[in-house]
């Protein structure tokens, strides 16, 4: 059951970066809302957060029910944290660095994220 989850590892910052995926142009993402990205075995859910003027990439995987969910979460910010609220249950991560807001559940995985030349890129350590 977990084999799905050891598939990620978070790269928490540029610097840890090996590998820039090319996900796609910067218009097929919609503002304030996520897009689920493929990379290898991966699904990396992908948001555009337009008040913040930030990008952010997360596992799609919801660690709770392990279903491939996170992308379709509403994005907020909660006490100037930007999260995701998984659709199937309403825990909140922290888009930043994975952590469960509720407490109750393990952190997701994180990636960097750039905008170069118009398209988002997704940063892998592998």
């Amino acid at each position: 059951m977990n084999t799905i989850l050891e598939r990620y590892a978070s790269v928490s910052t540029s610097t840890a970066v090996n590998v820039w995926f090319r996900a796609a142009e910067v218009s097929k993402f919609p503002a304030n809302g996520g897009v689920c990205v493929k990379y290898k075995d991966k699904q990396i859910a992908v948001y555009y957060f337009k008040r913040r003027n930030a990008w952010y990439a997360c596992q799609n995987v919801c660690p709770h029910k392990l279903e491939m969910v996170l992308s379709r979460g509403m994005i907020g910010d909660e006490k100037g944290t930007p999260k995701v609220a998984c659709p199937l249950h309403k825990k909140t991560f922290s888009l930043e660095t994975g952590e469960n807001l509720n407490g109750d559940l393990n952190a997701i995985t994180i990636y960097p994220v750039k905008v170069e030349d118009n398209f988002v890129y997704i940063g892998f350590s592998e």
